[in-house]
């Protein structure tokens, strides 16, 4: 049987308490690296990581959608005297909360107008958001009890190689606003016609956390832009 001293357990818990520590300086760095690249000042920075930090605990309800599921069956096919019938189902109704994230979606929406209002080429800038758009909502498909899904890094890829070869002279900012725009409106907006299939209790756009979906797109997008 081993032995382990008290304080060799001790010290592995600080150990894996500052390699989150480490974890958390190197995600928030590659943020603000990523939101410096905007060209936005280090007061409205840390404003903005901030209100997602705030923001991603807070869901706001926009909308219910009524739900009808069907009672779950152990049996399929009933054999009796060489009679072979299915049992009936209860069919039941139930409502889904539809709500929007604020750090996940609100804030990165905010900050796509603002940047959309200081642009000095927007019409090159929502062209390069409809086509992440389109590419986005061919891509997304509805996952029971997860929520509208897309593959992670296809949307900031896009987005960035959008913005570069449609705006190279002002290539992050339009790849912030066509990865967050294009995958707001593509993955969520334009499916939510698809949500009853979901069949989850409460669907939040824009994620459940800080740097989830939206938010973590426009921030990948203009680090490869």
């Amino acid at each position: 049987m081993l032995f382990f001293p008290p304080f060799l357990f001790m010290f592995f818990i600080l150990f894996l308490f500052l390699l989150f520590i480490l974890f958390i300086f190197i995600k928030w760095g590659i943020i603000t690296i990523a939101l410096a690249k905007l060209g936005i000042s280090p007061d409205l920075l840390f404003l903005i990581l901030l209100s997602s930090m705030l923001g991603s605990i807070i869901n706001i309800p926009i909308k219910r959608i009524k739900v009808t599921d069907l009672s779950p069956s152990t049996v399929d096919i009933i054999s009796f005297f060489g009679m072979r019938y299915r049992p009936p189902r209860i069919v039941y109704e139930r409502e889904m909360i539809v709500a929007v994230n604020v750090g996940g979606a609100v804030i990165p929406t905010i900050l796509s107008l603002y940047l959309l209002l200081q642009s000095p080429i927007p019409l090159k800038t929502l062209i390069a958001t409809a086509i992440v758009t389109i590419v986005v909502h061919k891509l997304a498909r509805p996952i029971p009890g997860v929520g509208i899904a897309t593959p992670m890094l296809i949307p900031p890829l896009v987005a960035a190689l959008t913005a570069i070869l449609i705006a190279p002279e002002w290539s992050p900012p339009t790849a912030y606003i066509s990865g967050t725009m294009g995958t707001l409106i593509g993955a969520d907006i334009l499916n939510l016609r698809k949500l009853g299939e979901i069949k989850a209790p409460v669907v939040s756009i824009g994620g459940a956390g800080t740097f989830d979906g939206i938010f973590l797109t426009g921030i990948i997008a203009v680090l490869l832009a």
